[in-house]
């Protein structure tokens, strides 16, 4: 095996089966294959080829410290049988990618020299920044042209997870809401609290049962709703909470506090006592900010039967980016570090 310009070119027997069979590496003229760094460690570990050199392995993480990380998501979705091409190659095969695009995968009946890639990857290490707005923007990229948006997280002890990203639209059943409701609310007599939110009595004549969570003297409002009844008349009272309860509410949704969950709030997508909260969802301050964390956030979510939200505004609107586990049948892991 040789160094080449654009990775390492190999010529031995197993070339045809290489490509052929499993889609590893890019072919070239004279019935030989390029591989990059992390497909030479696969192939090594997997394929039986021989290393470059005795020392090759040690130079190669010198030149790419991220190369061992790389190498066991290769790992991870090759060993169940997936044909993947990564990003090196997209141009010479001539295959459509979205941009921030890693990997292209296919499943082990498809192949890049006869049908479309079922979805697009990315990899993270754990501890790398979780920047929700470009993950948003290539998840859309990705979705518009029927793919799965994939991504792979590695720990430190080089075990993977696998996740799916995508815009969800949380709807429920309840309509939407008044904001002649809220002038209403901010009229009724009440009392301050030490939290931020404020206690109402005269709640007979309650208008939106959505807000405000019942007492037997009254009405309890947290700090979130308290603000966004005083930002109905005062721009000034305006916060992000506030914001974002509102449009939860005019998706018809009901949402409750979700500190048991680890989350501003848990929502409902029909009345109370009808169904558990499908939504989990994330205030932007207090969202996890690495992977470590956003794992963490979704897989407790995932645990109790529902989902993680994220929002963010696009362009005026409020979207919401969820972070899931795969079905079952698509968790690529690296078989060997479980």
């Amino acid at each position: 095996m040789e160094l080449h310009e654009d990775g390492w070119m190999y010529d031995g027997q197993a070339c045809d089966r290489l490509w052929n069979k499993s889609a590893i590496g890019r072919p070239v003229e004279g019935r030989r294959l390029l591989l990059t760094p992390a497909e030479v460690i696969f192939c090594h570990d997997h394929r039986h080829i021989d290393w470059p050199s005795a020392n090759w392995l040690r130079e190669a993480i010198e030149e790419s410290p991220r190369l061992l990380d790389e190498a066991v998501v290769i790992e991870s979705l090759r060993v169940p049988g997936n044909r993947l091409v990564v990003h090196q190659n997209f141009e010479a095969l001539e295959l459509v990618y979205a941009e921030s695009t890693w990997g292209l995968r296919w499943t082990s009946d498809g192949h890049p020299r006869s049908g479309e890639p079922v979805s697009e990857v990315r990899w993270f290490h754990a501890g790398e920044h979780l920047d929700v707005n470009d993950l948003y923007a290539w998840s859309e990229r990705v979705t518009s042209s029927g793919r799965i948006p994939e991504v792979l997280v590695v720990d430190d002890e080089h075990a993977v997870v696998t996740y799916r990203v995508a815009r969800v639209e949380p709807n429920g059943i309840m309509g939407g809401f008044k904001e002649t409701d809220l002038e209403h609310i901010a009229g009724l007599s009440s009392s301050p609290l030490d939290n931020g939110g404020r206690f109402i009595v005269d709640s007979d004549d309650w208008p939106e049962e959505r807000i405000g969570v019942p007492h037997p003297g009254g009405r309890v409002l947290d700090a979130s709703t308290n603000r966004m009844i005083d930002s109905h008349n005062d721009t000034r009272q305006y916060t992000l909470g506030a914001d974002i309860l509102r449009d939860l509410l005019r998706r018809g949704l009901h949402p409750r506090p979700g500190f048991k969950y680890g989350t501003r709030w848990r929502c409902y997508d029909k009345p109370l006592g009808e169904s558990h909260a499908p939504w989990l969802v994330i205030h932007p301050a207090e969202a996890p900010h690495d992977w470590r964390g956003a794992c963490l956030a979704s897989r407790l979510a995932s645990g109790v039967g529902k989902t993680w939200l994220h929002p963010l505004k696009i362009d005026g609107i409020w979207s919401y980016l969820s972070i899931t586990r795969p079905p079952a049948d698509s968790r690529w892991n690296n078989p060997n570090r479980r």
